[in-house]
């Protein structure tokens, strides 16, 4: 099989500046993109702001031959966001593949938390994500043809102690994942998102032993296939740490239909809902494959 190639294609990736946005931007253009680097060049609580970090990742793709740009304006915002797609429309022309990566930190105990560590963080993240992807998303149906990468964290898949902001944020990409992946298939518009695990200036402190195999390296190369026009999955959400890949699903038991609608009938019965049940479980591609299911159990009820 041939090597995945982007020649003549152009991708965008926010935070770019350094670990897994700079470690994306090198293996896409190792590949033959041509890359917008964006970073806003802040601190890790995203305070701050400078032009050097996504300059220095220019520098390298440059260096290694490769064709990139500089972009440094904050995704917190719309206007933000739209800069950074028109700035990579300025420098190439178009817009094939956008990689969703700013984010910052500003983790405390759910009680302990302030507004500005929620706003902050939301804003970076969710609606960061949301502000860039809408112009990128916009020309790729005109287009025909796009890839959307998120990421999405095992924060807010799973839970972790003092990010209630980031994981409820990253929770969120997962779902505008799905949406986007239903509304973008009939446009040549494909949808994912990874849950990283990777040894960056979020993380150092965190991953001991890990910290040497879960590399950033170890995770772009999923990025790389997400983002090529080869990709064969849409809406899915993939755990990806030290080479390690798994697909993380949001299933659903068959369920109880209770015969009287209490809730003592709920305590009584809340055993049988919780186990999977003789179909297992289920995995609904829409809300309306849901809704599906709840008809046809109810149907088979009365």
């Amino acid at each position: 099989m041939p090597d995945l190639r982007f020649d003549q294609r152009v991708c965008v990736v926010t935070g770019a500046g350094g670990g897994l946005g700079r470690s994306h931007a090198l293996e896409l253009a190792r590949r033959g993109a041509k890359v917008l680097v964006n970073d806003l060049g802040g601190s890790l609580d995203g305070t701050g702001a400078s032009t050097r970090a996504a300059q220095r990742v220019v520098d390298e793709i440059t260096a290694l031959g490769g064709e990139a740009a500089a972009n440094y304006d904050s995704v917190a915002t719309p206007r933000g966001g739209q800069a950074v797609i028109d700035a990579a429309l300025a420098a190439f022309g178009r817009v094939d593949v956008l990689v969703n990566n700013a984010g910052i930190l500003r983790d405390k105990a759910f009680h302990k938390m302030d507004q500005s560590m929620v706003d902050a963080v939301i804003d970076v993240h969710l609606k960061g994500a949301f502000y860039v992807t809408q112009p990128a998303f916009r020309l790729m149906r005109e287009q025909g043809y796009g890839r959307i990468i998120s990421t999405s964290s095992a924060s807010g898949l799973f839970g972790n102690f003092g990010q209630a902001n980031y994981g409820a944020a990253k929770a969120g990409l997962a779902g505008l994942t799905r949406v986007l992946a239903i509304e973008g298939a009939g446009h040549g518009i494909k949808a994912n998102a990874i849950a990283p695990i990777a040894a960056t200036r979020m993380t150092e402190d965190l991953l001991g032993e890990l910290a040497s195999r879960v590399t950033p390296e170890t995770v772009s190369p999923i990025v790389a296939y997400l983002a090529h026009e080869d990709c064969a999955v849409n809406g899915n959400v993939y755990s990806v740490a030290g080479g390690r890949v798994a697909r993380i699903v949001m299933v659903e038991t068959s369920g109880v239909v209770l015969p009287e609608v209490t809730a003592e009938a709920f305590r009584d019965q809340v055993n049988e809902i919780e186990q999977p049940g003789a179909h297992g479980y289920y995995e609904p591609g829409s809300l309306d494959a849901e809704t599906t299911i709840i008809a046809k159990a109810l149907a088979e009820a009365s």
